[in-house]
């Protein structure tokens, strides 16, 4: 049984890798025996590249500013012409904290771009070998935010929301084709992203205590998540957005 979840021989492209939920990904696979691409930022990666070298698999980056539409595209085109891309993790994200009265238009279009256009583009591009040859993984980053609506991130929400909704659109396509498109909402967890949350004490105690877990999620309680969608074990997993969020949904 075990077999079903080995990734050995598959290479795994994951944006966002540096830090916090993308660094948990990327270590996970690699711990699973996939070799990484990290998509994004040079100097943001070069940490985690050195853990997964370490952990004996390869691992190398693509310096791209995610932010940045066109130079994802030329990322993209550049993999994708390269080949060998068996499994793509769009986790990359950033969030911008303000009222729906106070956001900035750029602020607005910065967080479009890295947390759903940046999906989009590479998504597109990486699926088309992925289809050609009949069998590929996408699996997307959304959250608990593509079902709720927040509090002074209505930026963050209208692209969790869009890639939800993207998630299933594309597994329509791609899953006659052999590729399968999914994606895992992440509950509360621990990373930089967060920290506002956890430094605010009644913001913080008020979503501890709705987690039936008790407690916040780690990037770490990611990980067999996404070596599920990433494996054989999912291959009639079809546009399924798994959420990871120690309960707080059924609250």
């Amino acid at each position: 049984m075990s077999g079903l979840f080995d990734l050995a021989g598959r290479t795994a492209a994951v944006t966002g890798a540096g830090r916090g939920i993308g660094r948990g990904i990327a270590l996970a696979l690699a711990e699973a025996g996939a070799d990484l691409i990290l998509v994004g930022r040079a100097a943001s990666q070069a940490g985690t590249r050195d853990e997964i070298t370490a952990l004996g698999r390869k691992a190398s980056i693509v310096d791209v500013d995610l932010a940045d539409r066109e130079a994802t595209r030329a990322a993209g085109s550049e993999l994708a012409a390269a080949g060998g891309v068996d499994i793509l993790v769009n986790n990359a994200g950033v969030i911008d904290r303000a009222s729906v009265l106070d956001a900035t238009p750029e602020a607005w279009d910065r967080v479009l771009d890295v947390n759903l256009n940046a999906v989009f583009e590479l998504s597109r591009l990486l699926a088309a070998p992925m289809a050609a040859r009949g069998a590929g993984k996408i699996v997307n980053v959304a959250s608990l935010l593509s079902f709720q609506g927040g509090l002074r991130v209505a930026s963050y929400t209208a692209a969790k929301h869009a890639v939800a909704g993207l998630t299933r659109a594309m597994a329509n396509e791609l899953a006659p084709r052999g590729v399968q498109v999914n994606a895992i909402a992440p509950g509360y967890i621990e990373t930089d992203n967060t920290q506002a949350l956890r430094e605010d004490p009644e913001r913080y105690r008020a979503i501890s205590d709705r987690i039936p877990a008790g407690r916040w999620g780690t990037p770490r309680d990611l990980a067999g998540a996404v070596v599920f969608l990433s494996s054989q074990a999912a291959d009639y997993v079809n546009g399924h957005i798994l959420v990871v969020d120690g309960g707080w949904l059924a609250r």
